[in-house]
C-alpha cells in the first residue's frame, strides 16, 4: 500500500454527464497496462456513466450497459481487456470466488468494479479507488491510489486534470 501523500490522492468536479464522459474518455490513456479500478459512490453517482466513458474511449462501438444482474461484462478490446463488475446484487463475497474472479485479474486486464464494499474480504487491494459524490448536477470524483501503479495513475490524473481546467 502506498502511504499517503499528495501525489497519491486527487480531485475534480465535473457538471453533467457528457463532462463525465469526456473526462472518462481522456483518463483511458492513462488508466493502461491493467489493473484494479474500485469505483464508489451511491445509486445513480456515475460509476457506470464513468465506465462508459471509459470504455468507449478505448475502443468500444456499442453500448455500455450496466451489468447490475450479470455481475460482469467482458470486452476484448483493440489495447486490451477490459472487465466492468457490479457487485449491488452480490448475495455474499464468497460467491465472487464460485464465479472466478481470480481470472479476471490478470495481469493487463484492466477491471473497473463499482459496489467494491460488497466484495470485501475476496478482492485484493484496488490500485485506484474513486469515489463519486452527487452534488446537485455536478460530480466530484476522489480519488485515492492504493498501490505503486495507482500512484503513478494518480500523478498522471492530477496532471489531466491540470490540462482539463485550462
Amino acid at each position: 500500500m502506498t502511504e499517503s501523500n499528495p501525489q497519491t490522492a486527487g480531485q475534480i468536479r465535473l457538471t453533467g454527464e457528457d463532462e463525465m464522459v469526456s473526462f472518462a474518455g481522456r483518463m483511458s490513456s492513462i488508466l493502461t497496462g491493467g489493473g484494479l479500478v474500485f469505483l464508489e459512490g451511491t445509486l445513480g453517482a456515475g460509476k457506470t456513466t464513468l465506465s462508459r466513458g471509459l470504455i468507449q474511449a478505448l475502443g468500444h462501438t456499442g453500448p455500455v450497459k450496466s451489468p447490475t444482474y450479470t455481475l460482469v461484462e467482458e470486452y476484448d478490446l483493440p489495447d486490451g481487456r477490459v472487465c466492468h463488475f457490479d457487485l449491488y446484487r452480490l448475495g455474499d463475497p464468497e460467491e465472487l470466488e464460485y464465479m472466478g474472479i481470480r481470472e479476471y485479474l490478470t495481469d493487463g486486464t484492466l477491471c473497473l468494479i463499482e459496489w467494491p464494499e460488497r466484495g470485501r474480504g475476496v478482492l485484493p487491494e484496488a490500485d485506484l479507488a474513486i469515489h463519486i459524490d452527487d452534488v446537485c448536477e455536478a460530480r466530484i470524483l476522489n480519488w485515492q491510489a492504493e498501490t505503486d501503479k495507482g500512484a503513478q495513475w494518480s500523478r498522471q490524473l492530477q496532471q489531466l486534470v491540470k490540462e482539463w481546467q485550462e
